[in-house]
């Protein structure tokens, strides 16, 4: 392992269970900050009810350390809105923000998009298909934040079973980080080679920086935003949080193929002189006589910066209406 990276592992790694949610909220009312949490969701009305309701219990009305709760709709089918709106979530549709932007379909739209609709200094992004969801992650995600400035963003790391025919492995999942992230990582970035999770979908931030970078669209935005915040920063800036066991629904090893060539096309995005001369995927699938080729589009599109879009007010002031 490299000398900076084996440093930055020992000086930017902590553990949730070691931050009180008591101290991060005096903390947190010393330095005049908010807190926004953020999920981004497509059709999770499974889940998405139980983490709102956990939220609010635990982080807005237990311990008030969170101000607002947002969930991000991506145009569910199913009752997501509803279930989010009866948990006590305020619900925003993302067609419905920046219209005059147009919509790119996936996850890194939502995500762009919640930076114009939210309040808080300090911005935590929750996947809501997260099953048996546990407040502790947002804790400990907000914990570096609030306890050392020079920190501006936080990535979240940890255990992930893996449904097989034979039951739940306690580790397996994150097929994508190791065939795919983490091999793209240590040839091209070294340097940001200490993160566990690179593509975790748990992370926070400091407002003054998410709004400063662009956010890819689809399953690229975690690692674009990785790569675009180190070389904003510094890696010395950003950290991890161990928060133990995520458990989440599962998809197929075609599905994570189209997933695996989206980073790709981040990363190669980020490569000056590298000319990608397409930006599809060939998959293949045997029907009853035949192998059948069908073809992906795996292209991503970059939003830009927030605070360079017109109408865009940043993050609160004191005493402002926003």
């Amino acid at each position: 392992m490299r000398t900076d990276v084996a440093r930055w592992l020992h000086a930017r790694t902590f553990r949730a269970a070691d931050y009180d949610p008591h101290d991060l909220l005096e903390r947190k009312r010393r330095q005049g900050l908010t807190v926004s949490v953020v999920l981004p969701a497509l059709d999770e009305e499974r889940t998405v009810g139980a983490i709102v309701t956990a939220l609010r219990r635990d982080l807005v009305e237990g311990i008030p350390l969170v101000d607002e709760v947002v969930v991000v709709d991506s145009g569910s089918t199913d009752r997501t809105a509803a279930r989010a709106t009866a948990a006590g979530a305020r619900v925003v549709s993302v067609d419905e923000v920046l219209p005059e932007c147009g919509n790119v379909p996936g996850k890194g739209e939502a995500l762009w998009k919640s930076l114009h609709v939210t309040t808080g200094d300090l911005l935590v992004f929750v996947d809501s298909d997260l099953v048996a969801f546990d407040p502790v992650f947002v804790v400990g995600l907000l914990g570096p934040l609030l306890t050392d400035p020079s920190i501006g963003y936080v990535k979240g790391l940890y255990d992930r079973p893996l449904a097989t025919a034979e039951g739940l492995a306690p580790t397996g999942g994150g097929r994508v980080t190791e065939l795919t992230a983490r091999p793209l990582l240590g040839a091209l970035w070294p340097h940001l080679s200490g993160f566990v999770q690179p593509l975790s979908g748990e992370y926070a931030g400091r407002r003054e920086l998410l709004d400063r970078v662009p956010f890819v669209s689809h399953y690229g935005v975690e690692l674009g935003l990785l790569i675009d915040l180190a070389e904003l920063a510094g890696v010395d800036a950003l950290a991890q949080v161990d928060l133990g066991t995520r458990r989440h629904s599962h998809q197929s090893d075609a599905a994570l193929g189209r997933m695996a060539g989206q980073v790709l096309q981040t990363a190669l995005a980020r490569c000056p002189g590298v000319a990608v001369p397409d930006d599809t995927l060939v998959q293949y699938v045997r029907t009853a006589t035949e192998i059948e080729a069908v073809t992906w589009e795996v292209g991503v599109r970059e939003r830009p910066p927030m605070r360079t879009v017109p109408g865009y007010r940043g993050a609160r002031i004191p005493g402002a209406t926003r």
